[in-house]
């Protein structure tokens, strides 16, 4: 028997198309930003050096682990709404508005450069909320409150390292 072709029900969640539109973009650009950050962290804790080196290794390592949980939940609310979620570097690079390293910088460019790079996840993820909020999306409003605050606390940690 003939396998019939069915169109997959429309998404009636209570948020209109425009809305949801604008709101995958953006996380595709959150998706893009924490994306990068992972792979700039990652980048570090493998080539870190000096007096700091344990402490820096070990801080990275938490800190990859944990932007590579978060593609996922961004990558799984971006499916919920509807829309394909980014997923190639060159889509990443295109949508990311954090720069990638050049050569291996010391381990002080690197926390400064990772400084930067939390607070611009969290510069991104606010951007989302007007939108969110106006849809009454509360799934991502929560989701991006999340992030917001792990990534500001993140920044402060790291920037914690470079003063004195």
């Amino acid at each position: 028997m003939a396998k019939k072709n069915v169109a997959a029900p429309s998404i009636n969640i209570g948020i209109n198309d425009k809305d949801r539109k604008k709101i995958a973009d953006g996380l595709s650009k959150l998706l893009a930003d924490t994306y990068t950050l992972y792979l700039k962290t990652h980048n570090f804790h493998w080539n870190v050096t000096g007096p700091m080196f344990n402490t820096l290794h070990l801080m990275f390592e938490g800190q990859y682990n944990e932007l590579a949980l978060a593609v996922d939940l961004i990558a799984e609310r971006i499916r919920a709404l509807g829309y394909p979620a980014p997923g190639s570097y060159k889509e990443f690079a295109k949508l990311s508005s954090i720069p990638e390293a050049d050569g291996v910088p010391n381990a002080q460019e690197m926390i400064a450069q990772l400084v930067a790079g939390q607070e611009a996840v969290t510069r991104t993820a606010r951007s989302i909320f007007p939108t969110v909020d106006a849809a009454a999306d509360e799934p991502t409003a929560d989701l991006l409150t999340q992030r917001m605050q792990l990534h500001e606390k993140n920044a402060w940690m790291l920037r914690s390292l470079l003063e004195g």
